[in-house]
């Protein structure tokens, strides 16, 4: 197993020992143990609901209503199925996902991996300082300073302070996703509308 993934599991919701097991243990004691590694699961599982992710929604919700619901019907299978096949290398493997590339595959594709998720994710940065510039001037703060204040705010989440700390902050980030509940009632969507966009249409077409 990787150094990197032995040791106690540290998270903002409780910690598990190295050694510890379910065995013997109280239904209160499985709990607070399944707590200590659903937090990152729930981060991930926001993970899309970002600047960029929130921006496209608004702009398909816009053009095109409720017709492009069905969608959700066939991508939310493949992206559960997606991360709970990664969930289970990473248990067996117990080596992180490019580790597991390199060993598989070799260095072309363990580097091929490594630089697309580079790009990817550079190209994602990009997407979530467009959005925070796009929110904040909501509020009168013009780009030049929301854009370097994001800037530095995000190193400071990187290279500073402990995981379980941020973590927990996310999590404070996280509860404000509730809101779309509310605001999803407040706009008295029709019933018959949203079914209907569960039938597989294309708009335009």
């Amino acid at each position: 197993m990787d150094s990197a993934h032995v040791g106690d599991i540290v998270g903002a919701l409780g910690t598990i020992g190295q050694h510890e097991n379910i065995e013997g243990r109280s239904r209160w004691q499985r709990f607070r143990m399944l707590l200590a590694v659903l937090g990152p699961g729930l981060i991930v599982m926001v993970g899309d609901n970002d600047a960029g992710g929130v921006a496209t929604y608004a702009q398909a919700g816009q053009n095109y209503g409720m017709a492009l619901l069905w969608t959700l019907a066939l991508l939310i299978p493949v992206l559960y199925v997606n991360q709970e096949m990664v969930v289970r290398l990473g248990a067996v493997a117990g080596v992180g996902h490019a580790r597991l590339i390199f060993s598989r595959f070799g260095r072309f594709w363990g580097a091929f991996s490594v630089g697309d998720l580079f790009v990817v994710n550079a190209l994602t940065i990009v997407t979530e300082f467009i959005g925070v510039a796009m929110a904040l001037s909501y509020f009168g703060l013009p780009r030049w300073i929301s854009v370097p204040l994001s800037a530095v705010l995000l190193f400071a989440v990187v290279a500073g302070g402990s995981f379980r700390r941020w973590e927990r902050f996310l999590f404070a980030l996280i509860a404000i996703n509730i809101v779309m509940i509310p605001m999803a009632i407040l706009v008295h969507p029709s019933l018959s509308k949203t079914a209907s966009g569960f039938v597989p249409s294309l708009p335009g077409a």
